[in-house]
């Protein structure tokens, strides 16, 4: 039985297709490996990668692929909405098919050990991988992004799990880990207000007293002189992504703000449009298996 892990690597370029380019490249000629989408944002400058493949090959694969990051990116020059604190921001392995949450740990360790190694990269672990309960969430790793990265890495109680401890002089630092599959949902507002979408992002996210597996932050996307609730919904199957949609809904009322539509960053899984459609349309008894492709696939 084939072993499929699914790595999301995001990197700090979003603007420049050559650039971009050049770091995909290890990862679309890797054997075993295959890139399923690649999400340029040029208000967040980053591009987050999805693939999906054997686990030695992928660890392999984005090995070659933080090399390549690490020689495009210079982080004294990167400027963006996203919050960031390396050229290879974050790197996180999720299981898909006959792999163990087990495995990703070990799989998030050993490319850790060997890009530090070799590029001389100081590295976290977060969400099951991480080493402490104060280094799960990535937020709260991140906290203080590049620019205040160079001080906080000197603390003792922020020595990095491998590599030196000091940022790359190009790269910065470089978080990496295994967790739930992750959806990336993104809902516009019809405003300018950028204080707006940062006060309905605190309401929303956990940490703000909201739902319990949504992480936000409110942006400004210039070029659709709008603004922008950004999440990272971090196990859809407990808090659905109509629960986040329709909170952003009830909280931009009260300014009088409507929503000018949403987007989702990379591939997410079918059960989470399907709690949507649910919910939505009110369905009595629906299940996965009323879906004419699902059925067509057990057929196959």
């Amino acid at each position: 039985m084939k072993r499929i892990m699914e790595c999301v690597p995001n990197f700090s370029e979003g603007r420049d297709p050559d650039r971009i380019e050049r770091i995909e490249k290890p990862l679309r000629d890797a054997d075993d490996v295959l890139v399923l989408d690649s999400a340029p944002d040029e208000d967040h400058n980053r591009l987050v990668v999805t693939m999906i493949g054997k686990p030695e090959a992928l660890k392999s694969a984005m090995l070659k692929a933080m090399e390549a990051a690490i020689a495009e990116i210079n982080m004294e020059e990167h400027s963006g909405g996203h919050p960031r604190m390396g050229a290879v921001d974050v790197v996180p392995f999720t299981p898909v098919r006959n792999v163990e949450m087990e495995e990703c740990v070990q799989a998030a360790n050993e490319l850790a050990s060997r890009a530090a190694e070799k590029l001389d990269l100081p590295i976290y672990l977060y969400e099951e991988a991480a080493t402490s309960s104060e280094r799960e969430n990535l937020a709260h790793i991140r906290k203080g992004e590049y620019e205040g990265f160079e001080e906080k890495i000197k603390k003792p109680e922020w020595e990095p799990d491998y590599g030196p401890q000091r940022l790359h002089e190009t790269a910065g630092a470089t978080v990496i880990g295994a967790r739930m599959p992750l959806v990336a949902f993104n809902v516009n507002l019809d405003t300018k207000e950028v204080e707006i979408a940062k006060e309905i992002a605190r309401k929303v996210r956990h940490s703000g007293g909201g739902l319990r597996f949504c992480k936000a932050i409110g942006l400004s996307l210039e070029d659709k002189d709008m603004v922008q609730v950004s999440m990272n919904m971090t196990d859809y199957t407990q808090t659905s992504l109509y629960q986040s949609f329709e909170m952003i809904k009830f909280e931009a009322e009260r300014y009088g703000v409507e929503i000018a539509g949403s987007e989702l960053i990379g591939l997410l899984p079918a059960q989470a449009l399907f709690d949507v459609a649910d919910y939505y349309l009110g369905l009595d008894d629906f299940s996965p298996g009323q879906i004419m492709e699902n059925r067509l696939l057990e057929e196959l």
